[in-house]
């Protein structure tokens, strides 16, 4: 028997202000240059791939002042504004990239108060749908002292939901204690629920999910598409070729499987891949299939 997924979910569910999210989203960070800095190579073509996401019902598109130093912001701001009325976008801050594309902390009050400054410039946006405030290690500015400036500029109205990115379990108990926490982005696939999601600098989403699902906070995970020579990933290979899909396909189909409080944010720089992507959220996969990814 074939498992029914969700087409869609709510972020901020307990909130005056939910949103409904289509599944899977689109992250544009492949759409910048070299390194993930600066202009793209191809203009054009991450004008059209942002164009088509929306035409393919796509409406929630992830982004971040310090990719390419604004870049995806612009790109989002030029291919879609003004926005339809259900887009979500939601950026992320705590972060900075310098110009020798190091990327560098930026995570005290009024650092993260000029991050909000400037996604709401290149956005061409009054209020911020959603923003995940990033934890970078080895910061000199508290969790909770960072974490509060930014339930502050919720209350001034820059944002209306906020969310935290590359969490530990800790972290994301002590966030929910301070506010409400809308959504959790962090390091997640099929091939990183445990092999990668430590030595690659990331908080994994395994440890998380249980207490996300509990409280129906919308785990967004990151880097989900890397792939790795380990038995996981021949697994999933299988699979694919089961369906007909290739196997960064199956890692999206079946990260939808896993939770209904799944969202997705695959990106890529072309309008074909993009399209391939979201042919993937077609699939049905039976328990049988599921027990035997797990």
């Amino acid at each position: 028997m074939d498992t029914t997924i969700s087409s869609t979910l709510t972020i901020g569910e307990n909130s005056a202000n939910p949103l409904t999210a289509h599944r899977p989203g689109y992250g544009t960070m492949r759409l910048t240059g070299e390194g993930f800095y600066g202009e793209p190579a191809n203009r054009p073509e991450a004008l059209r791939v942002l164009k088509r996401a929306v035409e393919l019902g796509v409406n929630y598109i992830d982004t971040a002042d310090y990719y390419g130093q604004g870049v995806t912001n612009r790109l989002i701001a030029e291919a879609l504004y003004p926005y339809p009325a259900d887009l979500i976008i939601g950026t992320k801050v705590g972060a900075i990239r310098k110009e020798d594309k190091s990327w560098n902390i930026y995570n005290t009050p009024e650092q993260l108060r000029k991050s909000i400054e400037n996604n709401l410039k290149e956005l061409k946006l009054e209020q911020i749908s959603l923003v995940h405030f990033r934890v970078m290690p080895n910061g000199e500015t508290s969790f909770e002292d960072s974490l509060g400036a930014m339930f502050e500029m919720q209350k001034e109205g820059l944002i209306l939901h906020v969310g935290l990115s590359n969490v530990s379990r800790a972290q994301l108990e002590t966030g929910m204690k301070m506010g409400s926490i809308a959504t959790v982005q962090n390091l997640y696939g099929y091939n990183q629920r445990t092999t990668l999601a430590g030595h690659m600098g990331g908080q994994g989403g395994e440890e998380i999910l249980d207490l996300l699902e509990a409280n129906h906070i919308p785990l967004i995970p990151y880097f989900s598409l890397h792939s790795s020579l380990n038995k996981d990933q021949d697994k999933i290979e299988q699979m694919a070729k089961k369906y007909g899909l290739s196997p960064a396909q199956m890692n999206i189909t079946w990260l939808l499987h896993k939770s209904e409080w799944m969202l997705p944010i695959p990106g890529t720089t072309s309008v074909a891949h993009l399209e391939e992507n979201m042919k993937a959220a077609e699939t049905s996969l039976s328990q049988e299939d599921m027990d035997f990814l797990e």
